[in-house]
């Protein structure tokens, strides 16, 4: 026989009341503990707008593991210049995210 379910209300765990959407995503975050990871995509995916378009359109790949920045840059000319840029990038980066998500960049 099949079991029937019923709700009760007292053993519910939702709180009452209303919380934003933006608490409650960051809560999920925390929860899961997927914050890193989600502020690791984050910086892939808006490249472009933390270092400007001109050094995203000469960038091939960008990815961050171990609290390591890989860049890998079609110019030269371009990559001698962000390998003396290396903290005012790490700065950036730190300060859009608003932690200390990168530790080093490593070019490729």
């Amino acid at each position: 026989m099949a079991q029937q379910y019923r709700f009760d209300r007292e053993k519910a765990s939702r709180r009452p009341g209303v919380t934003p959407l933006k608490d409650a995503i960051e809560q999920m975050l925390d929860k899961y503990q997927l914050r890193n990871r989600f502020e690791q995509s984050y910086v892939v995916a808006h490249w472009d707008k933390i270092m400007g378009s001109t050094i995203a359109s000469r960038t091939k790949k960008v990815f961050i593991k171990d609290r390591s920045l890989y860049l890998q840059i079609e110019s030269a000319p371009l990559r001698n210049e962000l390998v003396r840029a290396k903290s005012k990038i790490i700065e950036l980066i730190n300060r859009e995210m608003g932690s200390e998500l990168v530790e080093d960049v490593i070019f490729i």
